[in-house]
């Protein structure tokens, strides 16, 4: 493969964007060489000043215009929700996308976000894919590396039964107030909208089950979504988000894909904003993988920090987050940009788009 950089433009500086511009910066393979801003008071500054490092020499930008004008390799996207009119517009200039924006195979955005040309979204950014010759992925921690860990956990096992996947996290450190707020975090645990908000914003979980389902080879029957909601025992202040008593302050949620009515392939999110609630979850800090079959498998896939972070510093402690979240689409970026034209799930990139790197 050729070693030439891959020009990067990203989008987007939130939680998780502003963690990778660092980390494009330090990635052997990368160079970024743009950022596209939604938030007028960004455009024009440095991208290194926007995320709190030193001047990079990368100014910030915010229109598609400027992004194609810099003719990226490929466009990385970080925005809390996905921008399919950006999508459709680069796809078809020529330039690469890369998403961690609720996408793993298509399904959920075509279910429950109808594109407003009345086509399905998969339909769209399939027909600029083609325009421009160029390649679409999702990707993120989970739903997609932890998926891509229960498929390879399988690779030993003659029968399989049932496949689980885990994530059970605190997820008081993803400072994203607009998240929680969509999914119904602080609202009063009875509010009826709750479940509808939790399958909304969490339905992309079904693509990850049927990004597994593919790889097994299973035809799936239907995807359910199931859920327990947990309720705050008393008043929760975070400093960037309170939880009232009564409120939403922890969950179980279930999508599974059924055969004959049998679950057989499963993601499962343990969430919980704080440790006080009704019923509450042993969270266990990691993504876990289990098998049942012959022969069984339970694996943990467990995250801890570089030597020297100070994990009492809530900064240290999301940044862990969004860096698992970010690099596997950064390790990604050369084996998507060598990839085929249209869109691509996990199944389709070689082994070598889920590697790190070495820092020799």
């Amino acid at each position: 493969m050729s070693t030439d950089k891959i020009r990067v433009f990203q989008v987007a500086t939130g939680n998780l964007g502003t963690e990778m511009i660092g980390r494009i910066r330090n990635h052997p393979d990368l160079e970024l060489v743009g950022l596209h801003c939604y938030t007028p008071e960004k455009i024009g500054r440095d991208a290194g000043e926007i995320v709190g490092m030193e001047p990079i020499g990368v100014t910030a930008t915010g229109t598609v215009e400027e992004i194609i004008a810099a003719g990226p390799d490929v466009l990385t996207f970080h925005g809390v929700f996905p921008d399919e009119d950006l999508y459709e517009k680069v796809l078809e200039a020529g330039i690469n996308v890369v998403t961690t924006a609720d996408w793993i195979t298509g399904y959920h955005r075509d279910t429950n976000h109808p594109h407003p040309s009345g086509r399905k979204v998969s339909e769209v950014i399939a027909a600029a894919c083609e325009r421009g010759n160029a390649t679409f992925y999702g990707t993120g921690m989970n739903p997609g590396l932890a998926q891509i860990l229960g498929i390879v956990h399988s690779a030993d096992v003659a029968e399989i039964e049932n496949v689980t996947v885990t994530e059970s996290v605190d997820v008081s450190c993803h400072h994203s107030v607009d998240t929680w707020k969509a999914v119904g975090y602080g609202r009063p645990v009875d509010d009826p909208t709750i479940p509808e908000s939790l399958h909304k914003y969490t339905a992309v979980f079904a693509d990850s089950v049927y990004l597994m389902a593919d790889a097994f080879g299973l035809e799936l029957d239907e995807v359910t979504f199931g859920y327990e909601l947990g309720a705050c025992t008393e008043d929760v202040d975070l400093g960037w988000y309170f939880l009232p008593k009564g409120s939403l302050g922890a969950n179980y949620i279930k999508y599974q894909g059924l055969v004959d009515g049998i679950p057989r392939v499963e993601s499962h999110l343990e969430w919980q904003m704080t440790p006080h609630t009704d019923p509450a979850w042993k969270i266990k800090g990691c993504y876990i993988t289990q098998i049942t079959g012959d022969p069984s498998i339970y694996s943990k896939h467990m995250v801890f920090p570089r030597k020297g972070v100070d994990l009492s510093d809530p900064a240290s402690f999301a940044s862990i987050g969004m860096t698992v979240t970010g690099m596997p689409a950064l390790h990604s970026l050369r084996s998507v940009v060598a990839a085929r034209p249209g869109i691509i799930t996990s199944a389709d990139l070689p082994l070598r788009s889920f590697a790190g790197r070495f820092k020799l």
